[in-house]
């Protein structure tokens, strides 16, 4: 009997397909499309994922480091949480806004409302504060109530336009933007530069306008500073991560106190840097640390500055006086804590319910009341009550910009919505703080109610942009659906 070698079904069914193959040619068709596929893997291994080069293949790939998503709620605390749903408010509105066949897109309409309010309120206290100096020294009472009427009309229309802007696009030119700031402060340096009251902060522009560069720096490093922690990703966790963020930031904050002489605005953007850095960090150890020295450094230079009072005639920067003045306002009540005292003659005076609209006398005595004094203004002429209104409208904000920056669709959305909250809450409690005496004067206005054309239109650029932000927040039920 002949033996034979079995061969395995494997092996035995792909020599058949080898054998049957030969002396078989492939179809003209199909064999064009092997070497366009061939040609096509070559290409795709030798270009980058992107595809593009040159400075859109760049745009690209800041675009793709914007799509990281944001930390896990759920993940972090073990509790489920749950798709937002409209407020009362928005239901109203789009009930009556929306035709049957259309889908209703998410809108905060109940941030919207806030704005409005805040800049109707803004305007009326505007021109009771400052319609006795307008008609004083200007001869024209409605002089800057319509400035800041045309300007936060023109605000009004910026932030509709750019909340129908993909956020992503702030951030595929975050760099350039946070350059262009950087420029701008600069050009304050130059001839262009404008001063007014012994300060050089302010740009000219055409038609008699100015343009403040530190209001710009303040928007272009939320965008910039949120754009890169979104690239570095991981790698902004370590204290190298961390200092070449903070860097940054502290770039920005040195331009606006160096270039623009501008202490209270470079806190700021320092504050608006640290908070970001914090909230994207999963660790708050190295954050209480950062705090307990900054601490420890504030008492000393305090313990130091309170040997220097007795001193005061000597001290030629006038920082330093304003410091010693608010160290002890009432020695120096009639020159360095001026404004000050008046201020706090104005809340003592108003009470719980105030004198009344327009019935405020401080206000003729406060110099430049309309800026950052206004709200003792507002404690005078609508007393607490009034003031309280005012906080809790701000809380409203607030709480709607934690709303958003709580449910973003991504990192980025998250990171400016954080952002925008930091700067509107720090100046808030910064301008409350000067105005009662709890910090030397600084400088800082309150947002949306305190004199300044270039503060206004960066404002409601800011909350355009989070209102953008909202719109690609998926509602409850919309996700079972896609």
């Amino acid at each position: 009997m002949r033996s034979r070698t079995v061969r395995p079904v494997r092996r035995r069914d792909r020599e058949n397909r080898i054998q049957s193959g030969r002396g078989m040619r492939r179809p003209e068709h199909e064999d064009d499309r092997y070497r366009a596929g061939r040609q096509s893997v070559r290409e795709s291994r030798r270009q980058p994922a992107h595809g593009r080069g040159g400075y859109q293949g760049v745009i690209d790939r800041r675009r793709e480091a914007l799509n990281r998503p944001r930390p896990s709620y759920e993940r972090e605390t073990g509790r489920r949480s749950r798709p937002p749903k409209r407020s009362a408010l928005a239901e109203l509105i789009i009930r009556l806004r929306r035709r049957p066949s259309e889908k209703a897109q998410y809108f905060d309409y109940d941030m919207l409302f806030v704005i409005i309010f805040l800049l109707c309120f803004g305007l009326v206290m505007l021109y009771s504060t400052s319609a006795y100096t307008a008609q004083t020294e200007l001869e024209n009472d409605m002089y800057y109530f319509s400035k800041q009427a045309l300007i936060g009309a023109a605000g009004v229309v910026v932030m509709f336009l750019i909340s129908r802007i993909d956020y992503h696009l702030y951030g595929a030119f975050a760099v350039e933007i946070f350059a262009i700031s950087l420029v701008l402060m600069a050009l304050v340096r130059t001839p262009l530069g404008a001063e007014f009251n012994g300060a050089a902060r302010w740009i000219r522009l055409p038609g008699n306008l100015t343009l403040q560069p530190a209001e710009v720096t303040k928007i272009a490093v939320i965008l910039f500073i949120s754009y890169e922690l979104c690239r570095m990703g991981r790698r902004a966790y370590p204290l190298a991560g961390i200092a070449r963020v903070f860097l940054f930031g502290a770039i920005a904050a040195g331009g606006v106190l160096i270039l623009t002489d501008n202490l209270s605005t470079a806190i700021i953007v320092m504050a608006i840097t640290c908070i970001l850095i914090f909230v994207n960090h999963p660790k708050t150890k190295p954050f209480m640390l950062f705090l307990g020295a900054a601490v420890v450094i504030l008492a000393i230079a305090i313990a130091v500055l309170a040997v220097m009072v007795a001193d005061t005639e000597n001290l030629s920067n006038f920082r330093l006086r304003r410091i010693v003045s608010w160290l002890n306002p009432e020695a120096t009540a009639s020159d360095g804590s001026y404004q000050l005292m008046q201020g706090l003659y104005a809340i003592g005076a108003g009470g719980f319910f105030g004198k009344g609209l327009g019935n405020s006398t401080q206000k003729m005595v406060i110099p430049e009341a309309q800026n950052d004094m206004i709200l003792v203004v507002i404690c005078e002429e609508l007393g607490i009550f009034g003031v309280l209104v005012i906080l809790l409208l701000f809380g409203l904000m607030l709480y709607r910009l934690m709303f958003i920056a709580r449910n973003a669709p991504d990192l980025y959305g998250s990171l400016i919505a954080t952002g925008i909250f930091s700067h509107i809450a720090l100046q808030v409690i910064l301008n409350i703080a000067v105005v009662t005496g709890l910090l030397p004067t600084t400088g800082i206005t309150l947002p949306f109610i305190s004199y300044g054309g270039t503060s206004i239109l960066f404002l409601l650029a800011e909350m355009g942009i989070a209102l953008g932000i909202s719109r690609r927040i998926r509602l409850d039920g919309e996700e079972n659906q896609s």
